[in-house]
C-alpha cells in the first residue's frame, strides 16, 4: 500500500467519524430543546415524546435491513442515499411549522440515520484490515459514540439558549453536503460478491418486527406498563420476530445467515451494547431533567454542565483502544463496565439543594471513563472474526442492540420516576424532593443494569479476543499515533 492510499483512507476514516458524531448528536441533542419546541410549535405533552421516539423507531427498526442492503447493493451508494435522506430531513424538522411535520421529518431522519450508521462502519471494517489496524480505527468510532452521546446535550443547550432550536437540526445540513462531496473521493465502494438474490421476506419480517418492538417499548409508558395494549404490542412484535427466525432457517440465503452467531465475541459484544444502551443512554435525560427542574439550569447552563464528561471521554477511548490491543477486550471493557456503575452509584445521592461539584462533578468524570472503555471494545468486539461478505449485518446488528437498549432505558426509567414521584407526591412530600426521590430510583436502576454489564463482561468474553501477536505495527496519522 502506498503512503498516499494509507492517508486516504485515514483520512477517509476521519470523514466517517464525522458523519457519525453528526447521526450520535441527533439522539441526545432534543432533549434540552424540548420544553423550546414544545412551546414555539403548540406540542401536546403527551405528544412531545414524540421529537425522541419518531427518530429512535425508524433508526432503530431499520438498522438491520439496511445494513444488508449495504453488502448487497454496495456500501458506498447506501452511505450516499442515506446522506440525502437525513440532510433533507434535518432541513425539514428546523423549518417544522407543526406538531405533524416534526414528527414526519424525525422519523425520515432516523430512517436515514439506519442508512448511514451500519454503511459507514462496514465501509470501516472492509477498509482496514483486523488487528490492531481496525482496533485503532474502531478506537474512534467507539470514542464517537461515547463523546456524542454527551457532546449532544451540550450542543442542543448552546444552540437553544443563543440562537433558535431549529439550529440543532440545521447544523447537520453543510456537515451531510461537505461529506456527499467527500465521500467518493475518500471511500471506496464494495459489496458481497457472493450473493444472488435478495431475502424481501425475511427483510419484511425482521423490520416490521423491531419497529413494532421498538414502538412498544417508547409508547409503553403512554399506555402503562401493565395495560393490555402494551402487551399486545410487544406479543406481536415477538410474534413477527418468531416468523423472521423460522423462515430464515429454511432459507438458502437468509437475511441474516445464523452462522453469525457462532462468534461467540460477537454474541457476547451485542449483548454487553444492549445492557449499556439501556443503562447509559437514558440517565443523559433524566440528569437534563434533573439540572433543568430541580436545580433550575437553563439551557445552556444544562448543556456546559456536560463538557467535564464530553472533554474526557474521548480521552479515555483513545487509550481504551491501545489497552483493547495489548491486554485484550475482556479487562477493559470489565473496568468500563466497573467505573460505568460506579458513576451511576453517585448520582443515586443527588438532592434538591444540590450543586454542580458535589453532586453532578465526580458522577460525570466516573462516567467517563465507564462510557470511553465500554464504548470502544464493544465496538471492536462487534465485528471480530466477522468475514468482509457480512461487514453490514454486523454493524446493523451491533447498533439495532445498541438502539433498542437505548429505546428500553428511557421507556423503563421514565416509568419508575413517574411512578415514584407519583407516589411521593401523594404521600405528601413536595414536588421537587419527590421528583429528586424518582431521580434516585431511576439512577438506582440504571446502575443495576451496568453491573449485569460487568457479570456479562466476565462470563460471556473470553481473555483472549482481540491481542494482537507482539511486533504488529501500524502506519498511522501523527494524531492518532500521540493519542
Amino acid at each position: 500500500m502506498t503512503i498516499g492510499s494509507t492517508r486516504r483512507k485515514w483520512y477517509g476514516l476521519a470523514l466517517l467519524l464525522t458523519v457519525q458524531f453528526m447521526v450520535v448528536l441527533d439522539i441526545a441533542i432534543v432533549n434540552v430543546a424540548l420544553p423550546s419546541i414544545g412551546k414555539d410549535l403548540h406540542f401536546p405533552t403527551a405528544s412531545l415524546q414524540w421529537v425522541v421516539s419518531a427518530y429512535a423507531l425508524f433508526f432503530g427498526g431499520f438498522l438491520l435491513l439496511f445494513g444488508r442492503v449495504a453488502d448487497l447493493i454496495g456500501r458506498r451508494k447506501v452511505f450516499l442515499i442515506g446522506l440525502v435522506v437525513f440532510a433533507s430531513a434535518s432541513l425539514l424538522s428546523g423549518l417544522a411549522w407543526n406538531e405533524a411535520s416534526l414528527i414526519i421529518a424525525r422519523a425520515t431522519q432516523g430512517l436515514g440515520a439506519a442508512m448511514v450508521t451500519p454503511a459507514a462502519l462496514s465501509i470501516l471494517m472492509t477498509t482496514f484490515k483486523e488487528g490492531k489496524e481496525r482496533n485503532l480505527a474502531l478506537g474512534g468510532w467507539g470514542g464517537v459514540g461515547a463523546f456524542g452521546a454527551v457532546a449532544g446535550v451540550l450542543a442542543g443547550g448552546v444552540l437553544t439558549e443563543y440562537l433558535n432550536w431549529s439550529w440543532i437540526f440545521f447544523v447537520n445540513v453543510p456537515v451531510a453536503i461537505v461529506a456527499f462531496g467527500l465521500a467518493p473521493l475518500l471511500l471506496d465502494d464494495s459489496r458481497d460478491e457472493h450473493a444472488k438474490s435478495f431475502d424481501l421476506p425475511g427483510a419484511v419480517l425482521v423490520t416490521g418486527g423491531l419497529v413494532t418492538l421498538v414502538y412498544g417499548i417508547t409508547q409503553a409508558n403512554h399506555y402503562g406498563w401493565t395495560s393490555v395494549t402494551t402487551w399486545a404490542i410487544l406479543a406481536s412484535a415477538g410474534v413477527i420476530l418468531a416468523a423472521f427466525l423460522f423462515w430464515e432457517s429454511r432459507q438458502a440465503e437468509p437475511l441474516v445467515p445464523f452462522s453469525i452467531f457462532r462468534l461467540r465475541t460477537l454474541v457476547g459484544a451485542n449483548v454487553a451494547g444492549l445492557i449499556l444502551g439501556t443503562a447509559s443512554f437514558s440517565v443523559f435525560l433524566m440528569l437534563t431533567l434533573y439540572m433543568q427542574n430541580v436545580l433550575h439550569y437553563s439551557a445552556v447552563q444544562t448543556g456546559l454542565a456536560y463538557l467535564a464528561i464530553a472533554a474526557t471521554a474521548i480521552l479515555w477511548s483513545g487509550l481504551a483502544a491501545q489497552l483493547v490491543t495489548r491486554i485484550g477486550v475482556k479487562p477493559v471493557l470489565t473496568t468500563g463496565m466497573v467505573f460505568l456503575t460506579a458513576g451511576l452509584l453517585y448520582f443515586t445521592q443527588v438532592s434538591v439543594g444540590g450543586n454542580y461539584v458535589d453532586d453532578l462533578l465526580p458522577g460525570f468524570l466516573l462516567m467517563s471513563v465507564g462510557l470511553g472503555f465500554s464504548f470502544v471494545p464493544i465496538s471492536i468486539a462487534a465485528l471480530a472474526g466477522v468475514k468482509a461478505d457480512d461487514a453490514g449485518l454486523a454493524s446493523g446488528l451491533f447498533n439495532t442492540s445498541q438502539q433498542i437498549g437505548g429505546a428500553l432505558g428511557i421507556a423503563i426509567l421514565s416509568a419508575v420516576v413517574t411512578s415514584v414521584t407519583s407516589n411521593k407526591v401523594a404521600d405528601g412530600a413536595s414536588v421537587a424532593q419527590a421528583s429528586v426521590d424518582g431521580y434516585q430510583a431511576a439512577f438506582i436502576g440504571a446502575a443495576a443494569l451496568a453491573a449485569v454489564g460487568i457479570l456479562v463482561s466476565l462470563t460471556v468474553i473470553r481473555r483472549s479476543d482481540l491481542v494482537e501477536p507482539a511486533g504488529e505495527t501500524v502506519e498511522a496519522p501523527p494524531l492518532l499515533e500521540a493519542a
